[in-house]
């Protein structure tokens, strides 16, 4: 298990708290998050079997946890902050899904045995990491030799200075961000992890930058310099993220990696 200082700080912590609960509603809502297609194709990337127990770390809503609850035998989400975790239980029972459960955790400090799950998958969050390797090697203890490890998040730039300036506009809308990892630097890690790819994929699409900021209640002046910054960006091609005015709503491409892996 990752120790403290190899982990995530308190004071960091704090900080996804606070925005992941300002966010939750919203967050639960959002397309990008809900999208069946999306989570069908995670689904089939992953492969489950009847019988496999999945851990879906940094499950938010639980989106995720419920789209593996069809196929598993049984799912537990694990989530730093309550407030997504109420919405996870409430979808969970209404939508009559018995084999899944959800529950306050770290992620950096797991409570289960080593090699407790066949599958162990986190999306969207390894962005709001600190030391996203730590977690990983957590995700690697828990998961069973020869079990699936499954990784979707936000990618930036191979190019440093692009990708400098892509996680520089997302720490300002949203001050829990850390930073998307090139897709070069996630694969290396899971090759130092002991990990070997099997699948991999990438998808993107078209955001509007104005609900985005809603959704995480961007502060005023760090909202301006957002769209400052993205017009700037749609002039020159400053960060891949190719920003653009669509009918009059100003947009950009929201770029996402998917590797499914086996540990060896």
């Amino acid at each position: 298990m990752a120790n403290a200082s190899a982990g995530e700080t308190e004071q960091h912590k704090a900080a996804v708290r606070d925005e992941f609960t300002r966010q939750a509603p919203v967050y639960a809502t959002a397309a990008v998050i809900t999208d069946a297609q999306r989570l069908a194709r995670l689904v089939e990337a992953i492969d489950p079997r009847p019988g496999d127990r999945a851990l879906e770390v940094a499950t938010g809503p639980g989106h995720v946890a419920m789209a593996l609850a069809a196929r598993c035998g049984e799912v537990v989400g694990v989530d730093l902050t309550p407030a997504p975790l109420e919405i996870a239980r409430r979808l969970s029972r209404e939508r009559g899904i018995a084999n899944v459960s959800f529950e306050l955790g770290e992620a950096d400090r797991l409570r289960f045995a080593d090699g407790e799950f066949q599958i162990v998958v986190c999306r969207f969050a390894f962005h709001h990491f600190e030391n996203p390797e730590a977690i990983l090697g957590e995700m690697r203890r828990v998961c069973a030799p020869g079990g699936t490890i499954a990784i979707e998040d936000l990618f930036a730039s191979e190019h440093p200075e692009r990708a400098r300036r892509y996680n520089h506009v997302e720490r300002l809308r949203d001050s829990s961000h850390t930073r998307a990892l090139a897709p070069s630097e996630l694969i290396a890690m899971t090759a130092r992890a002991g990990l070997e790819i099997e699948r991999l994929y990438s998808l993107g699409g078209r955001v509007e930058a104005e609900p985005w900021l809603a959704a995480a209640q961007t502060p005023p002046e760090k909202a301006q310099e957002v769209r400052r910054l993205l017009n700037e960006d749609a002039l020159r091609d400053l960060s891949g993220a190719r920003p653009a005015i669509e009918n009059g709503q100003l947009t950009f491409i929201q770029r996402t990696l998917a590797v499914v892996c086996r540990k060896l």
